[in-house]
């Protein structure tokens, strides 16, 4: 019933306030302020968000009273007190929203055979569905051989793309740039331009182009690579399209973002997140579990989310909470001033290296003190993105001032962020830094010196080998000095003050050893954060300004990850200054890093022989082994790229860059780093004003426009999905095919044969693979009787909607290793005839002889990535229980979604222990009074009895049981 309907009186009605202001309607709230309870004022801030949620949220059925009392009881009740909680959102991703919206559809169907409206199933909690996961690498570079014919399933013929044109066959790339530059090849749209622009590029808002011609900085078609690609993934996920856009259009509180948008986690961080939602007539913060792995990144801006399963999301998208046990908080108090040449990598690889070793896993972080105001939002996100390194739950920064301003420049009208900061305040969301006096109260504080993060390099042959900035003359010495070994050179005393004269076009040089002579900044992998990149250009530009330059005979080149980021140093005004220290634009892709640099000099060639100098290399890539950037250059470091341009300047790594100068101007003054170095202030607002605002504002464009292919895909208008049976992606399952009104009472399990016996650690990656489907596997076998190729298989992920193949998938894991054949592969024994079979064949023969199945496993059981189909899959094999000495804890959740029971052996006892051999047969006696975490009695027929813990956490977890999963159960509430 909404909160307000006038039949509903509400247990905590006279908290509902309302929020006033001039610039604003009003709106009416929950204020936790009228409380007048001290422990509000001491609770974590994530705490309030789960109590706001609570209070709004009860209605004595799904969260009760007691569940507001123990989140307010927090400080006695963490760790022992179940809550339930019901975030504002759901979040999907492709390969977890097929499996749930053709499980909402099926449960249409089963409702309209008992006379029941189909159009009551819909999600009771918003959910966004993004479709980012169905993009496979058919094509790679730009001259494509051999490419795959892209055929409509289901009319074997060749199918046009969507723009009308056949897919190509063998063609090349799409052609070249009409600038002169000798090798060069593009689609510069321009019949000439300059090599190098002169001058200062105007700083005009980017509008986000895919490429740049990275010789011409003019803007080029998109790379024939990525088109192909993209209309392969179209065409070969058309029918699961057809069933998205239909769930679009036949379910309300859903919304797709269809494909070819953006990545799941950036939609959310760039265009759903609300901090403030609205709904039943009250706002209130903003919340979300979602099924991406990157969710967490949400808690940078204030937004409480974490990871769920398919069938958790599944049961909150259905209005069921989320049940949790109160977590302890940890406090990580942030002091300190940031070293000014910390990057933001230093800053997020430091903190999670210091919460990795605090040891705080399950639990949840919050981070307070005077050093948070120093992060930027995408250094919040991307350490609240890092919690599974260090195994936090979450990582939450409460709204701050940093964050309205993020807001300002991305996703908020005046209005709203005038809304969102006042509301916030009025309930104590809001975090103010100046003011200490009401500072929550945590399980723990952990305290961490931002000035302890320091700056490194690594090298100068292995990237594992870590050197502080500040020692890295000291630490080279050393390794001329050491023995040849991997930081060793063995260079005599004598000889260490080598100094070898050259000619380079007419001028005379010195090199010595730790002389740089390649100098490489890239931005790939470790160094993608445009921060890092931005960091470099204007480093370069008050280098170039201060009249420092780069010796000539360094060979410097500058490889962007993508166009974009040439865009954006070009847009922000810093590109012209790279290129004057000679780091041009070369191209993308792979150069430095795997050793294709242009030749040295001859003459710096022959002066590094004549010498037997240890010259030096430094890029801000990933891979560096001794000789792989020249055969001559010994000693190579990784490096951040403001420190790549440093260090090039500087023309040696044998230098302190704290006390020594990196060079001369024109007046003869020396110029320290610390001169040029650009402060975080700094970085962060061309980062926050330029790259980011207009990143949100393509991406906002992005989906309101939508694909061309998905506004002109075609889709059925009825209540009811259209099943065709031909159908090898999108099928109707079998969970509803005995949905009844009435609940039966718990079967006890007779004469159950183990399906499977298994060790420890075995992951959902076992249970229910997500990757290719193998040509010899059962899956393979039903689609190939379904007339299709194997080149036509696509993957286990983007056949989720079919249960037919997801069940044939299940255990069907090459590197399954199951005792009862001893040996790795997806087989094992049928016990009564003695064969060895597929699992799915085994386990089709006991169902057709009534037999009941379960599975013997170890410790950690489900432990990897939550996958719903992995407690699916053994569901429809027919497994009613798996008896295991541990669980994960989102897949024991998954188990009891489905009906399944998670048994634990009882602690000190295992299989061995117990001398299971698996091939007994085994009775479950269930009670018809179920209770959380019951003592049951298991029975073998060789006589042995022994008990186990039925791993059931709370009542609704025996409800779920006793209905069967948590399907049932919502369907049966809509035939009442």
């Amino acid at each position: 019933m909404a909160l307000d309907s006038p039949q509903y009186e509400h247990p905590f009605c006279h908290l509902i306030d309302t929020l006033r202001s001039e610039q604003y309607e009003e709106r009416r709230y929950f204020n936790l302020q009228k409380l007048s309870d001290v422990r509000y004022e001491k609770l974590p801030f994530c705490m309030r968000v789960l109590l706001e949620s609570a209070i709004r949220k009860c209605d004595g059925l799904y969260i009760k009273t007691d569940d507001v009392s123990s989140i307010l009881d927090w400080q006695t009740q963490q760790n022992q007190a179940e809550v339930a909680f019901s975030p504002a959102r759901v979040l999907l991703q492709d390969f977890t929203g097929i499996p749930a919206m053709v499980d909402l559809a099926a449960m249409r169907d089963a409702l309209a055979k008992q006379g029941v409206d189909p159009n009551l199933v819909n999600p009771r909690c918003p959910t966004d569905l993004i479709v980012d996961h169905s993009l496979q690498i058919d094509y790679s570079k730009c001259a494509i051989q051999s490419p795959p014919t892209p055929t409509d399933e289901s009319h074997g013929a060749a199918v046009r793309s969507p723009a009308g044109r056949p897919s190509p066959r063998g063609s090349s790339s799409s052609g070249h740039c009409a600038g002169q530059r000798p090798g060069h090849q593009g689609s510069c749209s321009k019949s000439s331009c300059s090599d190098a622009p002169s001058g200062r590029s105007a700083a005009v808002q980017i509008e986000n182009t895919p490429l740049l011609c990275p010789f011409h900085l003019q803007p080029v078609s998109e790379p024939e690579t990525m088109i192909r690609n993209q209309e392969m993934e179209l065409i070969r996920n058309k029918e699961r399209l057809q069933f998205f856009k239909w769930c679009s259009k036949a379910f309300k509180n859903i919304n797709v973002v269809p494909p070819d948008i953006n990545a799941v986690h950036q939609v959310n961080l760039e265009y759903l997140c609300q901090v403030v939602q609205e709904g039943e007539g009250f706002i209130y913060p903003d919340s979300v579990v979602g099924t991406d792995s990157h969710t967490t990144m949400i808690n940078g801006l204030g937004i409480l989310g974490w990871g769920v399963g398919g069938i958790e999301s599944e049961a909150v998208m259905l209005g069921q909470p989320v049940s949790l046990t109160l977590p302890q908080v940890v406090g990580c108090k942030l002091v300190g001033t940031i070293n000014p040449l910390a990057t933001s990598i230093d800053i997020v690889l430091g903190i999670t290296k210091h919460l990795r070793q605090a040891g705080i896993g399950g639990k949840f972080v919050e981070f307070f003190g005077p050093g948070v105001q120093q992060l930027s939002t995408p250094d919040r996100t991307t350490i609240a993105n890092m919690c599974p390194e260090y195994n936090a739950t979450v990582s939450f920064f409460p709204v701050d001032d940093v964050t309205l301003q993020h807001f300002k420049n991305t996703i908020c009208s005046e209005e709203k962020l005038v809304v969102l900061e006042d509301y916030l305040k009025a309930i104590k969301l809001f975090r103010s830094y100046g003011d200490q006096s009401d500072e929550p109260q945590y399980s723990e504080v952990i305290e961490m010196n931002l000035s302890s993060i320091v700056p490194h390099v690594s090298g100068p042959k292995r990237p594992q080998d870590r050197v502080a900035v500040t020692c890295m003359k000291e630490d080279f010495i050393n390794c001329l000095n050491e023995k040849v070994g991997f930081k060793g050179f063995h260079i005599s005393k004598e000889k260490q003050a080598t100094q070898v004269p050259f000619l380079h076009k007419g001028a005379e040089y010195n090199l010595a050893h730790g002389s740089v002579v390649i100098a490489a900044v890239i931005s790939c992998t470790n160094n993608c954060n445009p921060s890092v990149m931005l960091a470099a250009g204007l480093l370069a530009k008050k280098a170039v300004e201060a009249g420092l330059t780069v010796k000539p005979y360094i060979r410097t080149n500058l490889v962007p990850g993508s166009g974009t980021v040439t865009h954006y140093l070009n847009t922000s005004g810093v590109l012209p200054y790279l290129r004057k220290l000679g780091f041009e634009v070369v191209g993308y892709g792979c150069a430095t890093c795997v050793g294709n640099t242009a030749p040295l000099p001859e003459s710096v060639v022959d002066a590094i022989k004549q010498g037997d100098l240890v010259a030096c290399g430094v890029l801000s890539g990933n891979r560096h082994l001794e000789g792989r950037l020249c055969d001559c250059v010994r000693a190579n470091y990784l490096a951040s790229p403001p420190l790549v341009v440093a260090y090039a300047i500087a023309g040696t790594v044998s230098i302190n860059l704290e006390t020594e100068p990196l060079g001369v101007n024109l007046e003869g003054k020396d110029v320290y780093l610390r001169d040029i170095w650009p402060s975080k202030e700094e970085v962060n607002h061309t980062e926050e004003n330029i790259v980011i605002a207009s990143m949100f504002k393509e991406l906002r464009s992005r989906m309101e426009k939508g694909s061309t292919f998905w506004n002109r895909l075609e889709s059925a208008e009825s209540a009811l999905f259209p099943w065709d049976p031909k159908s090898t992606y999108i099928r109707c399952p079998s969970f509803f095919s005995k949905l009844s009104k009435e609940v039966c009472t718990p079967q006890s399990i007779e004469g159950a044969y183990p399906l499977l016996f298994l060790g420890d650690k075995v992951t959902t990656d076992h249970i229910s693979p997500a990757g290719s489907i193998a040509r010899v596997s059962a899956a393979a076998k039903y689609l190939q009787s379904k007339r299709l190729t194997p080149r036509e298989f696509n993957s286990y992920g983007a056949r989720r909607g079919n249960d037919d193949v997801m069940t044939r998938g299940t255990f069907a894991s090459i590197k399954l290793q199951n005792r009862l054949i001893g040996k790795t592969g997806p087989k094992t024994l049928h016990i009564p005839s003695g064969q060895m079979l597929d699992v799915f064949e085994a386990a089709e023969r006991y169902q057709r002889d009534g037999v009941p199945l379960i599975i013997l496993a170890g410790k950690e059981y489900g432990s990897g990535s939550s996958r719903d189909w992995a407690a699916k899959g053994p569901y429809l094999m027919g497994v009613r229980a798996v008896i295991a000495e541990s669980f994960e804890k989102i897949h024991r959740n998954h188990l009891v979604g489905m009906g399944i029971a998670p048994l634990q052996f009882l602690p000190g006892q295992n299989a061995d222990s117990l001398e299971l051999y698996g091939k007994e047969r085994f009775t479950i006696n269930l009670p018809q009074e179920l209770t959380p975490r019951q003592q049951l009695t298991v029975k073998t027929s060789t006589g042995k009895s022994f008990s186990v813990t039925a791993l059931f956490e709370n009542d609704m977890d025996v409800a779920f049981f006793r209905h069967g999963g948590i399907l049932k159960y919502v369907a049966r509430s809509l035939l009442l």
